[in-house]
């Protein structure tokens, strides 16, 4: 109960923190807040927040994911060369084809860290660049680019529907179907108790390397997705595309509040982490601040939401600390009336 009460306050208050941002750089962009550019900053960062939630899953189980990013390169550079070559292949199909890929990627990084017990942080950063080396194996170092991909490749995403393009919207059903997954199925539920207390999961007859494999699938997963929405929302694949895209996954559950220590977070402070990402990315361009700065603010940021996550790591260890030491006193009592 109270961690929920601490997750949610830490909601509200990045919520409000990014209402004001919006507030305060619309007196410089009078346009800033507009529904149509607000909609639009949604749309941008769309991709980093399906791409967040992966990351999540990883870290609720006390592991991390850095080839994320490379993930995506080489899945969208995959669909790009396919599209390209037999642009017959129905875009369903495709995109199928692009979440396979990525979820084959992230079981790669599963059994690493499962099966063969390398760390998560090793293992992931060695398929960071084997999944790059192999994007530049399957191009040649080429580029694909629009003219080679086919209109319904590439215009997709960007149908509008009720002010929001589809990609936008494909965000929209991952929150929701990632929220139901977390919080309403046993797999969710195994995520948390696998990073929270691994021993006591064990004892609760879960399979801790066994979640943590399907955790980096998920990942996985979501990163092939995203490989197809980046290179159709951007109209082009190269094997350096996302690059240095998986520390802003990070940023975003971090600054979300998902501790690194697992266990802890929700699928609305992921969200709200990207989206804060999202406004100081698109908002510091507007008011002329150069992009040195943009990543100086947002390292800042970073190191100012985990020392807040350590604040309130230490806090819950001092109420645990606490209701230890008060137990004790009526069992005493019981004792000695007996």
């Amino acid at each position: 109960m109270m961690m929920s009460r601490i997750l949610k306050y830490r909601e509200l208050l990045l919520g409000a923190i990014i209402l004001a941002l919006i507030a305060a750089f619309s007196l410089r962009a009078p346009g800033f807040a507009t529904p149509r550019n607000l909609a639009g900053i949604f749309n941008d960062t769309s991709i980093l927040i399906i791409l967040a939630l992966g990351q999540m899953a990883v870290i609720l189980t006390k592991s991390i994911d850095l080839s994320v990013a490379a993930n995506l390169a080489f899945t969208g550079m995959a669909v790009a060369m396919l599209n390209a070559a037999y642009p017959g292949i129905p875009l369903p199909l495709l995109i199928g084809a692009a979440m396979a890929i990525g979820a084959v990627l992230g079981a790669v990084n599963g059994f690493m860290v499962w099966i063969i017990g390398i760390p998560p942080i090793v293992a992931t950063l060695g398929t960071l660049t084997i999944y790059r080396g192999l994007a530049f194996v399957l191009s040649g170092g080429a580029w694909v680019n629009q003219t080679q991909m086919t209109s319904a490749f590439l215009d997709t995403p960007r149908i509008p529907l009720l002010g929001l393009p589809l990609n936008g919207w494909t965000a929209l059903l991952v929150i929701a179907v990632i929220a139901v997954i977390f919080m309403r199925t046993g797999f969710g539920r195994a995520l948390y108790a696998s990073g929270g207390n691994p021993t006591a999961a064990l004892y609760a007859g879960i399979d801790v390397g066994r979640t943590r494999f399907f955790a980096f699938v998920l990942s996985g997963t979501l990163a092939g997705l995203c490989g197809y929405l980046w290179v159709a929302r951007y109209a082009v694949a190269y094997v350096d595309i996302a690059a240095g895209f998986e520390l802003d996954t990070v940023a975003a559950c971090v600054i979300g509040g998902i501790s690194t220590l697992g266990g802890i977070g929700s699928v609305a402070g992921a969200v709200l982490g990207a989206l804060f990402l999202g406004v100081i990315k698109n908002a510091l361009p507007v008011i002329d601040i150069s992009p040195f700065w943009q990543m100086a603010i947002s390292g800042l940021v970073i190191i100012i939401a985990v020392l807040f996550n350590a604040r309130q790591e230490r806090r819950k260890g001092r109420l645990i600390l606490r209701d230890a030491a008060r137990s004790p006193a009526p069992a005493a009592a019981e004792g000695a009336a007996a």
